[in-house]
């Protein structure tokens, strides 16, 4: 008798926000106290972004996971105890090691020496992350992960660089998948090129106890975008011909929330209507490795994505990393 395929499914999600909600005003206020000129509709009409969250200091990347993974399990309806895979993708984890998703297992406390590791693959981490997940489920090594997002940004900001530090947030979005009979990851395409890695970076690293070199994020604003329209298309349509579908037949469309015009460009190539795409970076910003389980759980909860929809992920990072999943909820 043939074994019957085993595959993963996304079943339940979760998000956290931290409380301080910084405006586009009361940041360019701050700004305007330090000599840095800068307003709510320059940031605006440049991002899309009207508003971010920032975490208190005393407030860890573990802290705002652990957050979103409680409410992912409690979506879920499982025995936190049965999540034998942690995957956390950040680029802002608590340490240099331990990782970050060990942190979180314990935080849980969860106890049964299931597998706990990190991706770095900046705003591409979440979907990394996914099909990192997917691909020990269906080989049969695991069979329920926590899949999480979960970024610090403002951690790393220059306060000085505007054309930077108006960008990103702070947040957390966490998905359970688990193994299944029905297929739910549907499809799954993941890229990079090291040679692009100057454009967008944190050029620092800890060396004799002090930080070498730059720790604030640097980013060439103008070859990201040019980058970033280019490969989103092109992944978008490499994992939806690996489902064997059509963007007409997705639900919706859930990119990396960086930038309103990178989102609204790879909406207008695929040809879906604006309308079927989620937008959340309004309000979030860009919370790399956050932003898309953060706007997939916003759109789950208040309705939009229903239960048997198609859903397309993607995201491009620094690395350069970009990535695509076609999932059905």
């Amino acid at each position: 008798m043939a074994q019957t395929p085993l595959f993963s499914r996304v079943i339940g999600t979760g998000s956290y926000l931290p409380p301080e909600r910084i405006t586009n005003q009361v940041l360019a206020e701050r700004l305007a106290a330090t000599g840095v000129e800068t307003s709510d509709e320059w940031i605006f009409a440049r991002t899309g972004i009207r508003a971010r969250h920032f975490a208190a200091s005393d407030v860890t990347t573990s802290d705002l996971a652990q957050f979103a993974s409680e409410r992912a399990i409690e979506a879920a309806g499982i025995d936190p105890q049965s999540i034998d895979l942690i995957i956390v993708a950040t680029s802002t984890p608590d340490y240099v090691f331990p990782s970050t998703a060990c942190l979180l297992q314990n935080k849980l406390g969860i106890r049964n020496n299931g597998a706990a590791f990190d991706v770095q693959a900046v705003c591409s981490g979440f979907v990394y992350a996914m099909a990192t997940a997917d691909n020990f489920i269906r080989s049969g090594a695991h069979r329920t992960a926590l899949v999480v997002g979960a970024e610090t940004f403002s951690r790393i900001l220059d306060f000085n660089d505007r054309t930077t530090c108006v960008l990103f947030g702070d947040g957390a979005g966490a998905v359970v998948m688990t193994a299944s009979d029905e297929p739910g990851i549907l499809a799954t395409a993941l890229h990079a090129d090291g040679s692009h890695a100057p454009i967008l970076c944190v050029p620092g690293n800890v060396h004799g106890g002090a930080i070498a070199g730059n720790a604030f994020l640097h980013m060439d604003g103008q070859a990201v975008f040019k980058l970033a329209v280019n490969v989103l298309e092109k992944v978008a349509l490499e994992a939806l011909d690996k489902a064997q579908l059509s963007a007409d037949a997705i639900d919706w469309l859930i990119p990396h929330q960086a930038n309103i015009r990178i989102m609204q460009s790879t909406c207008r190539k695929l040809r879906m209507p604006q309308e079927r795409m989620i937008v959340t970076v309004d309000e979030h910003g860009n919370t790399s490795a956050a932003s898309i389980p953060l706007a997939l759980d916003v759109a789950v909860r208040d309705g939009r994505i229903q239960k048997g929809q198609r859903v397309l992920l993607e995201g491009v990072g620094g690395g350069f990393t970009w990535g695509a999943a076609v999932l059905a909820l």
